[in-house]
């Protein structure tokens, strides 16, 4: 594919220059911006994914297993730009694209730069604000409310990068036994939840984009898919606190978001059940995902007394 033939026609302007934004993880390619010089100056994002098998990993996860779960995740991403991303709303904001392309391997997601939308604002755990993360559940719960019972077809059946069902090399390596016996339990509890919607299923603090009004857009759609949306709120709130602050801010950051999610809701649908299951299925999701990093990255900054304390009741719970 001629990319910047592809870009001109879409713009309708020429291209000035582009930049690196960043490597995809394990080398599977590239974003990187262009500037095109139209009736006004402007930029695109373009996300080049090449998918031949890599011969490193951050981490040492080198394997088959993981290189067909990154092949599936890109065709994922690619299936929600051109499907369900196509129904959010300003209350879930999502990059529009312009444009997807695959050819001999390769896939091109051509798409609006939110940056020039002035989402332009990144923030990192230790600039994180209580009001940034209620932003960020406040994108969750409208995301989960626009998607509840939705097919997920071309998606994941069921979301989240740290799937036990694709990560069986992590499962194996699981150095906290009780929790490795209980991994299957927590799993089955979070996949029978009557009300399932689409996760992100990586909805941390760095794929928000803040805008300086106080909203936010999200980027990076390689697991959504399926699920109860208890696993993108732990999830994100696991991403913007440590220890103390986790447990400090937990019962206001899930009055937070049971409120937008109430908002965000069809009328035909009960909150008050769907509140109550969920607020029971928040410490499995918190379970489940403390089960990945025991067995991905032991003594992860994450892995902290919070985390570690529900893992433990979920399993007494089991018991």
């Amino acid at each position: 594919m001629n990319l910047e033939h592809e870009i001109v026609v879409i713009t309708g302007g020429s291209i000035v220059s582009s930049q690196s934004v960043q490597t995809l993880w394990s080398g599977y390619g590239e974003i990187r911006r262009y500037w095109i010089n139209g009736s006004n100056t402007m930029s695109i994002i373009v996300k080049h994914i090449k998918l031949p098998k890599p011969q490193h990993h951050p981490r040492g996860w080198n394997t088959d297993i993981s290189h067909q779960r990154k092949l599936k995740s890109y065709e994922v991403e690619r299936n929600w730009y051109d499907g369900l991303a196509r129904q959010t709303t300003a209350y879930c904001r999502t990059p529009q694209v312009h444009q997807s392309v695959e050819q001999e391997g390769e896939i091109w997601l051509i798409m609006e730069d939110l940056n020039a939308s002035g989402f332009d604002i990144r923030l990192s755990p230790g600039s994180v604000k209580l009001s940034h993360t209620k932003a960020c559940l406040s994108w969750l719960a409208h995301f989960h409310g626009q998607f509840m019972n939705a097919s997920a077809e071309g998606l994941w059946p069921i979301g989240t990068y740290w799937h036990l069902d694709t990560r069986p090399d992590e499962w194996e390596r699981m150095e906290n036994q009780s929790l490795k016996q209980s991994a299957k339990a927590i799993d089955t509890h979070l996949n029978n939840a009557w009300y399932q919607t689409i996760v992100h299923g990586d909805a941390k603090l760095a794929n928000f984009c803040f805008h300086a009004n106080g909203q936010v857009a999200a980027v990076d759609f390689q697991y959504v898919g399926r699920g109860c949306g208890m696993k993108d709120v732990a999830y994100c709130i696991s991403s913007c606190f440590e220890d103390d602050d986790c447990e400090r801010y937990e019962e206001e950051l899930l009055n937070h978001y049971f409120s937008q999610l109430e908002l965000s809701l069809d009328k035909s649908i009960d909150f008050k059940e769907v509140k109550q299951e969920w607020s029971e299925l928040y410490n499995y999701a918190w379970a489940d995902f403390y089960r990945f990093l025991d067995g991905w990255s032991p003594g992860h900054w994450k892995m902290h007394g919070y985390s570690e304390r529900i893992a433990n009741q979920v399993i007494k719970e089991l018991r």
